[in-house]
């Protein structure tokens, strides 16, 4: 069952498969560091949290949704196990950080490579720190997003335009409590029949 913490799981899961593709063959001559952010953490300048140190590779999640066609399926189950099942689709993007636009680009390339040599994660590779089921996967897919619409997430962010490649984890199920069932009330009528 994988619960509250399968949003983060997945963000971990793939940050770690990325650390081991970058360690089994580095893109650049120094060690390049893989590492999930938050939107704060592309701010520069002055008051800089300072979580990316060049060389890296940023995991943003910069929306999440359900899987619209998995929703009403798994709302199916639900109303017969008596447990919330919510199916999502976690939108990331991939950006590189490093001093020039070859390196950078190296960086992206060994990251998608990686990605697309293993777009299903599933079994000891999923991220411990919720309980997936058994037979759980999640599949990454590059997302087809627009230019302009990647130009308008780093408007929101207040931060300068950064090479980004965007991917989506699906499906990632988000289970509810377990429910207990109702009781079972049973009625015993006694009587006779008038005749």
């Amino acid at each position: 069952m994988a619960g509250f913490a399968s949003i983060s799981a997945a963000g971990k899961t793939i940050e770690r498969l990325l650390h081991a593709c970058f360690a089994a063959e580095q893109p650049l001559d120094s060690p390049t560091n893989v590492v999930l952010i938050r939107s704060d953490d592309f701010q520069t300048g002055a008051g800089a949290t300072g979580t990316v140190v060049p060389p890296a590779l940023t995991i943003f999640l910069y929306r999440v949704d359900f899987n619209k066609a998995m929703r009403a399926a798994w709302s199916g189950i639900g109303s017969l196990d008596g447990q919330a099942h919510l199916p999502l689709d976690l939108h990331y993007l991939l950006t590189p950080w490093a001093e020039n636009a070859e390196y950078e680009q190296r960086i992206l390339g060994k990251a998608m490579q990686c990605l697309e040599s293993s777009p299903i994660l599933t079994g000891p590779v999923l991220y411990p720190t919720t309980q997936w089921s058994q037979g759980e996967a999640v599949q990454l897919v590059l997302e087809d997003v627009s230019t302009e619409a990647i130009m308008r997430i780093f408007d929101s962010l207040q931060s300068d335009f950064r090479l980004s490649v965007p991917y989506i984890a699906r499906i990632v199920r988000l289970d509810g409590a377990i429910v207990a069932p109702d009781p079972t009330v049973t009625a015993v009528v006694t009587g006779s029949v008038a005749a």
